[in-house]
């Protein structure tokens, strides 16, 4: 029993039904340094009459992605090599703003994971004394 004037809580466990979980997202960007080599061998004039073939593939290494490698001349080939620098940026969920409705009510909370349809809910209950010259 509690001694008077003692705030008691009362205190259950319940579950409330999740409307709706958004990733947050820390974006992370390293750059590293690669070495490319390009050709320095002079265009044959059968090789100047692929122009629209060397445009196409102009074309085809801007549009691919940066994890795939491109083909790189051999420096034995006569290649000019440099290092260039490539930046590559990755996103990772680091928290979930998370909303939510228990007993009408909804609420948002910021949790490290993903609820799924419910979320558990600490449900406490306790009493608010006024101070003795106030009641």
């Amino acid at each position: 029993m509690p001694v008077f004037g003692q705030a008691t809580s009362h205190a259950r466990l319940e579950y409330a039904q999740v409307l709706r979980a958004e990733p947050v997202y820390q974006t992370l960007r390293a750059t590293s340094m690669v070495e490319r080599c390009e050709a320095t061998t002079p265009v044959t004039s059968e090789e100047q009459r692929r122009g629209f073939a060397r445009v196409v593939g102009a074309v085809k290494d801007v549009l691919r992605s940066d994890d795939v490698d491109v083909e790189e001349v051999d420096r034995s080939a006569g290649g000019d090599c440099r290092m260039v620098p490539v930046e590559r940026e990755f996103r990772r969920p680091i928290a979930y703003d998370v909303d939510y409705v228990h007993k009408g009510v909804k609420y948002r909370s910021r949790l490290p994971y993903d609820p799924g349809n419910r979320l558990r809910v600490h449900v406490s209950v306790t009493p608010v004394v006024p101070p003795a010259g106030e009641r």
